[in-house]
């Protein structure tokens, strides 16, 4: 079994079939040893396991959850894309989006759940450049969007 794959399993993660996009985008580009994750969000089974604002409807730690599983979504792209996810050498950057009401200023300590998981997962290889920034609405009302450049080798 794949390094990474005994990993997840290890952390009792299995992951969803990549989803299929709604519009007119594809969910992961490469160009050259780089790949580009559209923005995922935090759905199980096609339903959001969170929906509203940060501050006002959910707690960092249900953020740090949705920012989690949205990492999980993120995985099955990258999987769905590269076939086996040893193929990742390093995760370069992330862009957390956290829908975030007037007021909260906390972004970094939800989007954190998303950067633990990588590195669990990857280890220093998880490491990444960041941004965790905070807007006022996100579609369908998402509490967390994130997007990922990784690294990869053929």
């Amino acid at each position: 079994m794949a390094k990474i794959e005994q990993r997840l399993l290890e952390l009792g993660i299995v992951l969803p079939p990549s989803p299929e996009p709604r519009f007119t985008y594809v969910p992961c580009v490469q160009t050259g040893n780089l790949i580009y994750l559209s923005g995922q969000d935090c759905r199980i089974n096609g339903e959001l396991m969170y929906e509203g604002k940060l501050g006002t409807d959910l707690t960092i730690e249900q953020g740090q959850e949705a920012a989690r599983q949205t990492i999980i979504n993120c995985l099955a792209v990258m999987k769905g894309y590269l076939g086996d996810l040893d193929r990742v050498v390093k995760i370069v950057k992330m862009l957390g989006l956290v829908n975030s009401a007037p007021g909260f200023a906390d972004q970094p300590y939800v989007i954190n759940g998303a950067s633990n998981l990588l590195v669990d997962v990857f280890g220093d290889n998880g490491r990444h450049a960041r941004s965790a920034i905070g807007t006022n609405e996100l579609p369908f009302h998402t509490p967390v969007e994130i997007e990922i450049i990784a690294e990869i080798r053929d």
